[in-house]
Order: structure tokens, then C-alpha cells, then sequence
């Protein structure tokens, strides 16, 4: 193990911490569907959540107009359609949908488990007449 003092920098900067185990989350969730987990961390760059499709269920057609996602399946099987097919997704499949993409995922017999990860937007704010 590194000592921190010998990581240059490592005294002043954040610290990388583990979140959570994707296979435990999956497992406390299998009778849930949706969202099991969100990144809540404060002063964040990202935004990821580990979402679950119960058996045979669906997410329906959508596109994210602003921002990639990386998808990350996690548990089960499904189908990620889009205009250039179907396309099966098993544990470990990588997905890249580019913002604009339009997509559809299906779970398989098992249900389906993937983490998503895009860029955080930034909050929404609300200005007065005066500042717009």
C-alpha cells in the first residue's frame, strides 16, 4: 500500500472513496424497479444511477438531447433497440449513447441492471424579470 504522503499533491486533493457494490445493490433490488441508486456526492462532475427493469419490462423510446451516456449493464439481459436494431446487452456490455440518440431497452426474462454516467447538468435557477 502507498503511503499518501508519497502520492504528490495527495494531501490537499479529495479523496476517491468507494460507493457501493453494483452486485449487493442489484441483489436488495431485485423486487424494486427504477432507480436503486443515485451519485449524491456534493461538488460533483457526474451524475450516474444503477437502474433496474423488471422481467419483461421496458424503458420506452427517449433520446437525451444534451448529453452522452455511458451505459454499463450490470445483472440480466435485455434488448437495446435503436435505429440501426436490436442489439442484445448482457453483463458487461458498454454501451455509448451519443445525446441526441433515440433508444429504446427492454428487459429480458431476469430483469435488467445498468449503471448510466453523463456529465451533472447544472442546477436549475430562477431569475427575476429584472435579471432576464
Amino acid at each position: 500500500m502507498t503511503d499518501p504522503e508519497e502520492i504528490p499533491g495527495a494531501a490537499d486533493a479529495p479523496l476517491p472513496r468507494i460507493l457501493g457494490n453494483t452486485g449487493a445493490l442489484v441483489a436488495d433490488g431485485q423486487e424494486s424497479s427504477g432507480a436503486l441508486w443515485r451519485l449524491a456526492e456534493p461538488g460533483r462532475q457526474l451524475d450516474a444511477n444503477l437502474v433496474r427493469i423488471p422481467p419483461r419490462g421496458s424503458v420506452d423510446a427517449h433520446a437525451e438531447p444534451d448529453l452522452d451516456v455511458l451505459l454499463l449493464v450490470v445483472d440480466g439481459d435485455g434488448v437495446l433497440g435503436s435505429a440501426a436494431g436490436p442489439c442484445p446487452v448482457e453483463p458487461g456490455s458498454l454501451v455509448w449513447l451519443p445525446h441526441g440518440s433515440v433508444r429504446i431497452v427492454k428487459a429480458g426474462e431476469s430483469g435488467l441492471s445498468y449503471v448510466t454516467v453523463h456529465r451533472r447538468r447544472p442546477g436549475m435557477r430562477i431569475h427575476s424579470r429584472r435579471d432576464a
